[in-house]
């Protein structure tokens, strides 16, 4: 294996390849969170479970993913971003043989765990990394890069998924990401490079990583834009755990035309962080970031709007009537669309005073998101079906909960660096 130690360092000239590297490194977690969901009910009857016991699974990852992320970041940020990333990989890569070799289904949880909490290094570690390696306009550029990934995988991934099961079994989804972290691996001992200086290295003790997340917490940059992030988590599982009820039990759409609908909502996702990328340097990340905010709120009040109005107008069957469908899809683009700019922005804005610490920053800012996005999902499981104001409701809850504290962030450091001891 060859030393690729601080290979590049902030300021340098950076290939075009290692963005492309660092969001291999991130689709990981995205992929493996919901590419198997389709293939529940067919798990559920080889393992020989009750119906519902494979969602089990889906929590086994959620904890996995919150135990691994909030303990990877002090890691990094002590024993710089390749070693534990390069671990994270190969630990996740032997997490997903056992998914597919599993003989039970509490077997397959307890290798969700695991996988989980290996794959949450992809990410938290590249976010570290592009703080360690840029600053400023050019932090945002390179984030919109990662974070559309973020954002748009885990809604392409029950399509891709469905669409493999008219194919193979369900055991080949798990041999498949396994192949993907193996991919990952690899890439990890041949090209990628360390990024993190040993000067800039923290210690593991546990009092220096409660000092360190306490120091976090209290920085106004991280916890106003953090939270902003965190509501875009609620905002996303929301739509997940929403639009299959809403698009296909609903409105009566085909597997084969929700996948249609969710590749419509990831090019307009990636068309945003796109232009994000392009406005960066022109246009203020505030100014991106309140206008993409804006955006949504809007696209949310007609959402909320047209969902009222379609739950008491509906048809003889008492379903929604078919002409809500098209006017419904349009506002639910105008309102998640703009995410694409949203999540790169609040993201470099979190992680703009975190220097050293942008290890555990990015690693309780992924905590924070999945937690909040947990919470929308299970909120959301005791809402009524057959109507998209809870839907409407959420998105409009957290879409105002994230301009609110984007209204409270600093437009200047507030917290000087403390001396680099710990």
């Amino acid at each position: 294996m060859t030393d690729q130690t601080m290979r590049y360092r902030r300021g340098d000239s950076l290939p075009a390849w290692l963005p492309v590297l660092l969001g291999i490194f991130t689709a990981v977690g995205p992929v493996s969170t919901d590419v198997y969901l389709p293939a529940l009910p067919e798990m559920e009857r080889q393992l020989h479970t009750s119906p519902g016991a494979g969602s089990a699974t889906m929590a086994a990852w959620v904890i996995g993913l919150a135990i691994g992320q909030i303990s990877i970041g002090p890691i990094s940020d002590r024993f710089g971003r390749r070693w534990p990333l390069l671990i994270g990989m190969l630990g996740y890569t032997l997490g997903e043989i056992g998914c597919a070799m599993a003989p039970s289904m509490t077997f397959l949880c307890i290798c969700r765990v695991f996988s989980a909490i290996m794959a949450s290094a992809g990410l938290v570690v590249p976010n570290a990394c592009i703080r360690d390696l840029t600053e400023g306009d050019e932090s945002s550029k390179m984030m919109s890069r990662l974070i559309v990934i973020q954002g748009t995988v885990p809604i392409l991934a029950p399509m891709l998924g469905g669409f493999a099961l008219k194919f193979v079994d369900w055991r080949m989804i798990f041999w498949a990401t396994a192949v993907y972290g193996g991919l990952c691996t690899l890439l990890l001992m041949t090209v990628f490079p360390e990024t993190l200086a040993p000067q800039d290295r923290r210690d593991l003790r546990p009092i220096s990583i409660m000092e360190r997340y306490t120091y976090i917490l209290r920085t106004r940059s991280f916890i106003t834009n953090g939270l902003v992030w965190s509501f875009l988590g609620f905002v996303t599982f929301t739509y997940l755990t929403a639009a299959p009820m809403l698009f296909e039990d609903v409105f009566g759409m085909s597997p084969f035309h929700y996948g249609m609908l969710f590749g419509l909502f990831a090019i307009c996702m990636i068309g945003a962080s796109a232009l994000n990328g392009q406005l960066v340097g022109r246009v203020s990340t505030g100014r991106m970031l309140f206008s993409s905010l804006g955006i949504s709120l809007a696209g949310c009040a007609v959402l909320l709007l047209l969902a009222l109005v379609s739950n008491y107008d509906l048809d003889p069957q008492g379903h929604i009537k078919a002409m809500f469908l098209w006017p419904l899809i349009i506002a639910l683009v105008i309102t998640m669309a703009p995410t694409g700019v949203i999540g790169p922005n609040s993201m470099v804005g979190a992680l703009s005073e975190q220097s050293d610490r942008a290890g555990s920053a990015s690693a309780l800012a992924g905590t924070m998101q999945y937690l909040f996005g947990a919470v929308a999902s299970a909120l959301f499981g005791l809402m009524p079906s057959g109507t998209a104001v809870p839907m409407a409701l959420f998105m409009a809850f957290a879409f105002v909960a994230a301009m609110g504290f984007a209204l409270l962030r600093p437009r200047l450091p507030v917290i000087a660096e403390p001396p680099r001891h710990s």
